[in-house]
């Protein structure tokens, strides 16, 4: 997404899948500017209710350092990665994605490259959900939020 002849601002798509019995979205992901207080990059999602109504496992991924060496410049140095239910309660948080669920987060086989992004592994129900980035004493650069539908267990 890019503002109209330049413009810039803040920006909203929306991904739907609305028939289960097709397949299911493997992953999404939003690469945006990390600012300060309410300007923290966020990642909305929703778990629907599949056709046994059971959990889903998520990995949640905050990436920063690592987008350096795909070209894009003043990237977020230290991401710290929330994630939130839909009355805004916090379930987890990371930064640093090794000093927490290390052996989880390396069984997806996609943890982040660099030792200060951050990542969440978790098994949670049918709902929506909310993932917040934000940069490590008030660090600001662009940043990516990623989330992916793991396998069940």
């Amino acid at each position: 997404m890019s503002g109209k002849n330049g413009g810039t601002g803040v920006g909203l798509i929306e991904v739907y899948d609305l028939d289960h019995n097709i397949g299911a979205l493997g992953n999404i992901s939003t690469r945006g500017f990390v600012d300060t207080g309410d300007n923290a990059l966020i990642g909305g999602f929703i778990i629907g209710n599949g056709p046994d109504g059971t959990t889903a496992n998520v990995l949640v991924r905050a990436l920063g350092p690592s987008l350096t060496q795909a070209g894009v410049t003043n990237a977020l140095q230290d991401p710290i990665l929330e994630l939130h239910d839909a009355d805004g309660n916090l379930l987890k948080t990371n930064d640093n994605w090794m000093a927490t669920q290390k052996a989880a987060i390396e069984a997806t086989g996609a943890p982040p490259t660099n030792d200060k992004e951050s990542a969440i592994v978790d098994t949670i129900p049918p709902g929506s959900y909310t993932a917040i980035v934000r940069g490590k004493n008030g660090g600001t650069g662009v940043g990516l939020v990623e989330v992916y539908n793991l396998p069940p267990e």
